[in-house]
């Protein structure tokens, strides 16, 4: 059967193939999907704000540095909460998708959660932690812990005290983060070679647990470290050359000084319009499966496949020593290599608009919040108190909600277009093991 032959005839649904039909495609999707996604982000919300809340009880109390551990330890959990909720709201709406269909109309097996949870966590860890988006989680825990010891935490503001409010993720010793480091390395490593074997069945889960946790033990250590040699870091040669040659610079090269302002302007905005929706989207093409996991399939067509080849007839030594000093490299930034091909091979128009709609939801999402805090304003006091999560989840919902949608929507369209034209043969689509 043809891969093709589960998609709507072309003339009459071929609006739906448009780069430009991108919106509705969303709000297709969101109307066949829409309970099961909102049981699925509430269900991710509710375990989220419990392990915060049990986060923050625990991190006051005796046997304060052990607590700290387990503090730290339930805060990577939030993240890979993050994870699950993400995964399983992409994966609950992939059945809705014209990509999906012919698949199975082609004969492929469903794949099981726990397969694209392992296939996408390793890349989603470092989405996640790069972009900043744990920095949402940390404010999160300290806000729990203030509101639930608001005069602790104003008696520390007014006399310099440190009584552990809202300090529960940075006050873990340097040594004990770094017994609790090793032990997060052993975790990491040995679900890590697991997953490489493609042995268990949440060996990627866990190998990703073990890195975030490895990450987050370790920034109390390197965050003392840094504190205690600031100075001397500041009077470092290199560090004093910078500041040297870009103070000349300022001097000496006409609009060196607005240029560089200009930049550091906006420079976060061209983080905040590309590179994160890129990124998200880059999380929905892998829980999907598509060209992820095959690296010939990655290099195909490119330098790096005669490269490869020539690899083929080196040495067995040489050829070890490259695979092991590239085994990280390749397990972390190949599937990222395949899934922005597609996205590219889907066509700017695609991504452009794509990036359009998200950063649009989002201000959207700011306005929505406003307007529910203006709504649920009152002159009784504290009542925010009770008003301003609920508002704050609505929004969250939607926005959540129709971004998923569109992710989903962009992979459908840019793999649907891609597999139409000839880009993709039946050789190039890696069957999921699940």
């Amino acid at each position: 059967m043809s891969g093709t032959s589960a998609l709507p005839a072309p003339r009459r649904f071929a609006w739906m193939l448009s780069p430009y039909a991108l919106p509705l495609n969303a709000l297709r999707i969101l109307a066949k999907c829409a309970l099961p996604l909102i049981l699925c982000f509430s269900a991710g919300r509710l375990v989220r704000w419990a392990l915060l809340l049990m986060a923050a009880t625990i991190s006051h109390g005796s046997w304060y540095q052990a607590r700290l551990v387990v503090v730290m330890f339930l805060f990577t959990l939030v993240v890979m909460t993050s994870l699950a909720t993400t995964v399983g709201m992409l994966y609950v709406i992939r059945e809705a998708l014209l990509e999906t269909q012919a698949r199975r109309a082609a004969g492929e097996a469903k794949e099981s959660l726990p397969n694209a949870l392992n296939r996408t966590a390793l890349v989603f860890a470092g989405i996640y932690t790069t972009w900043g988006f744990v920095a949402d989680d940390a404010r999160d825990f300290a806000g729990i812990d203030i509101m639930r010891q608001p005069d602790r935490f104003v008696l520390d503001a007014g006399s310099g005290d440190d009584s552990g409010v809202a300090r529960g993720l940075l006050n873990l010793d340097p040594k004990v983060s770094l017994v609790a480091m090793a032990a997060a390395y052993l975790v990491k490593w040995y679900f890590g070679r697991r997953h490489e074997a493609k042995e268990g069945r949440f060996s990627g889960v866990l190998a990703t647990f073990g890195e975030l946790a490895f990450a987050f033990y370790g920034l109390n250590a390197i965050a003392a470290a840094v504190g205690a040699r600031s100075d001397w870091i500041g009077q470092r040669s290199v560090v004093a050359a910078w500041h040297d040659f870009a103070a000349k610079a300022e001097e000496g090269v006409p609009g060196w000084k607005q240029v560089s302002e200009w930049l550091s302007d906006v420079w976060p905005h061209v983080i905040d319009a590309l590179a994160i929706p890129l990124a998200w989207l880059t999380v929905g093409i892998l829980v999907y499966g598509a060209y992820a996991e095959d690296t010939r399939t990655t290099i195909r067509g490119t330098r790096l496949e005669q490269a490869a080849v020539h690899l083929g007839r080196t040495h067995n030594w040489t050829r070890l020593a490259l695979a092991k000093l590239s085994a990280g490299w390749t397990a972390r930034w190949i599937p990222l290599l395949n899934s922005l091909r597609l996205t590219v091979r889907g066509g700017a128009p695609l991504f452009g608009l794509f990036a359009l709609c998200y950063v649009g939801l989002h201000i959207g999402g700011d306005y929505l919040i406003r307007a529910g805090r203006y709504l649920t304003a009152s002159e009784e006091p504290y009542l925010w108190f009770a008003t301003g999560e609920p508002v704050v989840y609505v929004a969250d919902l939607i926005v959540t909600l129709v971004t998923m949608c569109l992710i989903a929507a962009t992979f459908d369209l840019a793999a649907t277009r891609r597999r139409l034209t000839g880009g993709t043969g039946e050789r190039d689509r890696p069957v999921p093991s699940g």
